[in-house]
This record gives C-alpha cells, sequence and structure tokens, in this order.
C-alpha cells in the first residue's frame, strides 16, 4: 500500500525587517552579522497572526491540493513551538477553522524546530498503520527572540502542512522515516519565560552539526543510498551557512540544497523550517525524484524522511499559491513598526 503526501500546503507572512535594520536598532554591525548568518532578512507576522492562523491558511492550501473536505480528516496534528496557549490545543482551534466536524482527533507537539516532522511522523503512522485514512500534520511558529539577541536576525513565522494518505491520489510517496534523539540542550525556554536560551558553543556541534550527519549516515545507510541517488535535500536552516556546510560534508552539491533553501530572505521559521523547504521542492520537482528531508530540533534530535514523487505530483503544483511566491513577498518595516507587530515593545 502506498502511504505519503497527498495534499501539501504553505504560508508565508508578507511583513518582512532586515538585518540592517535590526542591527542599526543595537548599534551592531549589521554586515558582519549577515556575512556571518547568510540571513538579509526575515518574516514578520501582521499583528492579529500567530501560529495558529498560518496554519489555517497553509492547511486551506493543503487541503485545495489533495481536493479534500475538511470533514474528510481524521487526525489533525500541529507541531509549534510559540503555541498561542499554554493550555488549550492549537490543534482543535485549527480544526474548528477549517470545519472539520467533531470526528477527528487533535494533539500538540512541541520539540523545538522538530515539533512538526515529530506531527508529520504521528500522522504518517497513523495512516500507515490503517487505523485512520486522512492525517493533517503541520508546523507553524511566530518565532520569539529577546531584542538584541543574535536569534532576533533569523527568528521568523510561517507555516507549512501536509496530508497523508494513500492510493492513486499520492502525490509523494514516504518510504521510510527514522529519527535520533539525546539530551544535548543547546537551545531552550522555561516555563514562564518569555524568551528562549542558548549556549553559543552547543548551537554547531555537539549540536546541528553531529546530529544532522549522523542521522543522514543513518538513513542512507539504512536504504543503500548514496546522495547522488537524490534529486533535492532539505536540512534544518537555523541560517544559511548550517545547511550549506552539512550538506557539502555529507556529499550533497549546492544545487540539490537550493530549491528548498529559504531561510536566506524569511529566517528561520523553527517548526515550519524544514517542512517548508520540502513545500518549495514540491512546488517545483518533477515525477520520479528522490527527495531527502533531514530536520533538526534543539534538545536534540532530528527526523529523517526519504520521498519519492509520483505521476501526480505536476497537476497539483499549480493550484494554490507556490512557496516562492509566498517567500518573494516583501512589505518592509521599520524596526519599531516590527516590534510592534509582536507585541513587544522597544
Amino acid at each position: 500500500m502506498k502511504v505519503g503526501i497527498v495534499g501539501y500546503g504553505a504560508y508565508i507572512p508578507c511583513f518582512r525587517v532586515s538585518a540592517q535594520e535590526i542591527a542599526q536598532a543595537h548599534q551592531h554591525d549589521w554586515k558582519k552579522i549577515t556575512s556571518s548568518l547568510g540571513v538579509t532578512e526575515k518574516s514578520v507576522p501582521a499583528k492579529d497572526e500567530d501560529a495558529v492562523t498560518l496554519g489555517v491558511q497553509a492547511a486551506h492550501n493543503a487541503l485545495a491540493r489533495a481536493k479534500l473536505a475538511a470533514s474528510a480528516l481524521d487526525v489533525i496534528y500541529v507541531g509549534s513551538e510559540s503555541h498561542p496557549y499554554a493550555v488549550k490545543p492549537s490543534a482543535s482551534i485549527i480544526g474548528a477553522a477549517l470545519g472539520c466536524d467533531l470526528h477527528y482527533a487533535a494533539a500538540d507537539f512541541e520539540f523545538a524546530c522538530k515539533a512538526g516532522t515529530a506531527a508529520l511522523q504521528a500522522a504518517y503512522a497513523q495512516v500507515k498503520s490503517g487505523l485512520v485514512s486522512y492525517a493533517l500534520a503541520m508546523g507553524s511558529d511566530t518565532a520569539q527572540a529577546a531584542a538584541g539577541d543574535i536569534l532576533e536576525y533569523t527568528a521568523g513565522a510561517a507555516a507549512a502542512a501536509y496530508i497523508i494518505g494513500t492510493g492513486e491520489g499520492v502525490i509523494a510517496s514516504l518510504d521510510i522515516t527514522k529519527s535520533i534523539s539525546t539530551d544535548t540542550p543547546d537551545f531552550w525556554r522555561r516555563g514562564l519565560q518569555k524568551f528562549p536560551a542558548h549556549v553559543g558553543r552547543f548551537t554547531a556541534e555537539p549540536g546541528y552539526f553531529s546530529h544532522v550527519q549522523t542521522m543522514t549516515h543513518m538513513v542512507l545507510e539504512s536504504i543503500g543510498m548514496r546522495p547522488a541517488d537524490f534529486a533535492h535535500v532539505i536540512f534544518h536552516q537555523p541560517n544559511a551557512r548550517f545547511p550549506l556546510s552539512v550538506a557539502t560534508k555529507l556529499g550533497f552539491t549546492q544545487q540539490q540544497v537550493d530549491t528548498g533553501l529559504l531561510v536566506k530572505s524569511i529566517g528561520n521559521s523553527y517548526s515550519a523550517s524544514s517542512l517548508l523547504g520540502l513545500s518549495a521542492v514540491l512546488d517545483v520537482a518533477e515525477p520520479g525524484q528522490r527527495v531527502l528531508l533531514v530536520s533538526y530540533g534543539s534538545g536534540s534530535g532530528c527526523d529523517a524522511f526519504v520521498f519519492t514523487t509520483t505521476q501526480r505530483l505536476s497537476q497539483v503544483q499549480a493550484k494554490v499559491t507556490k512557496t516562492l511566491s509566498y517567500a518573494q513577498r516583501n512589505n518592509h518595516l521599520t524596526y519599531i513598526h516590527y516590534r510592534n507587530n509582536i507585541n513587544l515593545v522597544c
């Protein structure tokens, strides 16, 4: 039984704030920061946007591509680290906004920047087991950072949603998924803290690079494939430098990475980051291509997925706004307006 993606959708707010604008507000060297991170600007939510509203729009796009009514969904899983409520599920709010009936399971996921892929794994397992017919999984975040922190230059906002199903409607089969997890505290936020904290010496190694390389080697070995067997590869994108560097270390080319690398102009959308890269790839991928996705979440862990696109993909790509079109919108804000948009004073 072929199991995989039957619909997908993305959403990125139209507002942007540049790295130069942020740096000038804090008297930082913006050229040095931009060179280090490879990020020139980031997406900013409107005042009335949050992880739920972003997720609703992405889900609408996924349903349109799948040609499904919301009532067909048996499961809604939402991965985020910026859920609007500490105790009240985002998943049930999204279900109500979509028009789902009461016969669906809803749950929120949290694992830093890989919460969205954790939700995708769980959705896949539900469908693969035969318990449900259609499961919606998404990553959606309006990422937070303290004013002046290095994270402020990259903490963006976006959502990406995927509907998992079976049969002839599959546009990309999910061939294999694997995970690794460790207790590596490179980034965290305790209860009631407003902003996350991080330890720089853990961020690259033994955090991102160690986990992503280990995960990639593991999944490639398990299926007997090499980097050259993939048309596209997507790694988690905390900045532009990390995914390009790890791709080189693992033997992938920049051409394999480029299509899904959106962080330069929208920042790190946390739980949506790698899933957003996948949606950009699916927008242009050709039938019969293999795609590798490796997410990373601080704390720490990785989820890896291998997809193979089908002939049906070309029939749905243009049905709704493509990811790159969302990414290319750039209504620029001043620093003050940006801080007001995210309800934080300067």
